[in-house]
């Protein structure tokens, strides 16, 4: 009996998940062996953590009744360590819940090796402290949930007139102050960027963003730079002292550090370096996705870490992989950008629509309308996570059989693509 080939992909955010789905469809199970491991058995809208910590109450999504019946394995553990060389996935705390077997060895120290012969690296991002003296032990972030309970329960501690100051003026941080300000009115809401408010934006963008800001009565720090995070206030580069009972920062974001310990090529960010199929530049058996991956966009522009990229990366990894187990033509998913999507608080949004490298143009969707079309998007982002296997034509093709794949370089990979 020819063995299974075996693909692990590592971490089920927007673009894991979607990978993994896709993957599932268009391979046989006789064929493949798909394994997901994910540390939380829930999947994570991390475009809504911003609602999550003013006490919304988010929809459950169980990953066992997102991927019922589609064969792929789903693995609850953290990843530790990455060994490409190897071609093995070390994780601790393992639990199997569904799907085939995934061959892995355990070790004495309760940690499991995961054999595979494709890897999808999908572990994604979290916060960036960017360095500033005393932004870990003092200051909070929404890039994740536990992230986002911790903040839930110290914003509902507070009393009337406090001050939170959220730092970090892209997306994020727009939608965390004016979700903070409509949600707790009582409460005095600030922001503090280092350029102008919305200066990305188009001047009908800007226009429309101030005069929300306005209405929620948030008060706006320009130009300006946080040199520290204190307990109770934060220090600016030029010497001001802005009080904050609460400090979220949102400036930015950083990718998980685990895969600088590897011998995959990364870049400067400890972005894995893909190609145009999203494989590794180094190792052709390793596919990065999602905001794990430097892909370059139109203009040679990387992309942005963003729900909005990873799932089109997401797309061409799987479709990708497939094309390369099948014998098939390989696939080409269009990367580019339509619009920037962004919520300011339940009633208010602002669509600002831009070029195919992310350059915002004149036109924009403003006011409740454009609360709707966000609110349709982030329901839309999780509805295809939900069912990641619909709409995906099916191969029946017969696959290459892991002891049947040429062993391939990383200089003949890199002319294939």
């Amino acid at each position: 009996m020819q063995q299974q080939h075996r693909i692990i992909v590592l971490g089920a955010g927007y673009s894991g998940a979607i990978a993994a789905g896709r993957l599932a469809k268009r391979l046989r199970r006789e064929d493949v062996a798909i394994t997901l491991v994910n540390a939380e058995p829930d999947f994570v809208e991390r475009v809504r953590m911003h609602q999550l910590a003013t006490g919304q109450e988010l929809a459950p999504r169980p990953f066992s009744e997102m991927f019922a019946g589609t064969g792929v394995a789903l693995k609850y553990a953290k990843v530790t360590a990455v060994d490409p060389d190897r071609k093995h996935v070390t994780v601790a705390g393992a639990d199997t819940v569904a799907g085939t077997g995934t061959g892995a060895v355990a070790g004495t120290d309760g940690a499991e090796e995961l054999p595979y012969d494709t890897l999808v690296y999908a572990l994604g991002s979290g916060w960036n402290s960017q360095g500033v003296p005393g932004t870990a032990e003092h200051a909070h972030e929404i890039s994740g949930r536990p992230g986002a309970l911790r903040l839930r329960e110290r914003l509902a501690g507070l009393d009337a007139g406090q001050q939170v100051l959220v730092i970090g003026g892209g997306l994020t941080g727009l939608e965390a102050a004016t979700e903070f300000a409509e949600a707790r009115p009582d409460l005095d809401i600030a922001l503090a960027v280092r350029g102008g408010l919305g200066d990305t934006l188009s001047p009908k963008g800007r226009g429309h963003l101030r005069k929300v800001f306005g209405k929620l009565g948030i008060t706006v720090h320009e130009h300006t730079a946080v040199t520290e995070v204190t307990p109770d206030h934060v220090t600016t580069a030029d010497g001001t002292s802005v009080p904050a009972d609460v400090t979220v920062w949102t400036a930015g974001f950083a990718v998980h550090p685990i895969v600088r310990a590897t011998t995959l090529e990364v870049s400067d960010t400890g972005q894995i370096v893909v190609d145009a199929t999203m494989r590794s530049l180094s190792h052709p058996d390793v596919y990065a996705i999602g905001d794990a991956a430097l892909v370059a966009g139109p203009g040679d522009k990387p992309l942005r870490m963003s729900c909005a990229s990873g799932v089109p990366t997401a797309w061409q990894a799987a479709d990708a992989i497939a094309a390369r187990l099948t014998g098939t033509k390989l696939p080409k998913t269009a990367l580019r950008y339509f619009n920037q999507c962004i919520s300011l608080g339940r009633k208010e949004g602002l669509i600002q629509y831009v070029t195919a490298d992310d350059r915002a143009v004149s036109a924009a969707l403003t006011g409740r309308l454009a609360a709707v079309y966000k609110e349709l998007v982030c329901k839309g982002a999780a509805w295809g996570v939900a069912h990641p296997t619909l709409g995906v034509p099916a191969r029946r093709r017969p696959v290459v059989r892991a002891e049947q794949q040429p062993q391939v370089t990383a200089a003949a990979a890199n002319a294939e693509a």
